[in-house]
């Protein structure tokens, strides 16, 4: 077995001072319990919402800021590359798709019809591999997922809040249909304050059209595996798994997630 090398808390305590001091960089590792973690299964529009939130606090305009830039606001915590990040305040705002831990003390959680978020990561899946995936599998577990469990555990495990986070939880159908109220939701949760007008800007800025032509515009988000064919905004529609999903498909979900989905007013 390879060895592991020695670790010296001193010297890397000096060398995160130092790279603070000059980058503002600050290790993963650090973090508040004031920071707020975006937070969904994966497709259920956790990246829109960032979006949303970075207009909203920072005043990044969504139509035109790049990846890059809502990646240094509001840093993707599920990145395994990501070892520093910069912190402009706390709170800071991190998105990610795990499940519950005890550091999650702020959360918005955002959720989405199963039925249409698996449609999406299917896609999703299939634009990474840059090959075709069997739907079924993806639903019954024959394909690996990220974060490791079905989109029913997720909602399921989150809304039991087993660590008694302070919750905010949005439903995307919701954020479609009155973006200005959820985000108004946000706000009081956020502890900011910005009128309505500034908030219907930012739903406009960030539109399914707008995404899609920054897409076009700036290239999509840097995911180095990802086929240039395929789009990262791709669909957005509420109800998309009714042409998208086969009949067999259904079925397999609705045996594991019909309780769900009907608790959440889906059925």
């Amino acid at each position: 077995m390879k060895s592991q090398p020695m670790r010296h808390p001193e010297i890397d305590q000096a060398f995160n001072e130092k790279l603070r001091s000059l980058t503002g960089l600050v290790p993963k590792t650090e973090v508040a319990a004031e920071d707020v973690y975006i937070l969904g299964y994966q497709k259920s529009g956790t990246n829109w919402l960032r979006n949303l939130i970075a207009g909203v606090i920072y005043g990044a305009d969504p139509e035109y800021a790049p990846y890059a830039l809502l990646q240094d606001l509001i840093p993707n915590r599920g990145q395994e590359h990501l070892s520093y990040y910069k912190r402009y305040g706390t709170p800071t705002y991190f998105k990610v798709h795990d499940l519950p831990r005890p550091q999650h003390r702020r959360v918005v959680y955002i959720y989405r019809d199963g039925r249409d978020v698996m449609v999406s990561y299917f896609h999703h899946l299939q634009a990474i591999r840059g090959r075709e995936v069997d739907f079924l599998k993806v639903i019954t577990g024959g394909e690996r997922l990220y974060p490791y469990c079905k989109w029913h555990e997720h909602i399921e495990t989150w809304l039991t809040n087993p660590y008694e986070a302070q919750m905010l939880v949005m439903r995307y159908e919701d954020l479609k249909k009155d973006p200005v109220n959820e985000l108004r939701r946000f706000c009081a949760f956020a502890g900011v304050a910005r009128d309505d007008a500034y908030l219907e800007l930012m739903a406009q800025k960030a539109s399914f059209a707008k995404m899609r032509q920054k897409e076009i515009r700036d290239g999509g988000i840097s995911i180095p595996s990802w086929s240039n064919d395929k789009f990262f905004v791709r669909r957005g529609e509420v109800g998309s798994y009714k042409d998208e999903m086969p009949a067999e498909v259904l079925a397999a979900f609705l045996a594991d997630a019909e309780d769900t989905l009907r608790k959440l007013g889906y059925l």
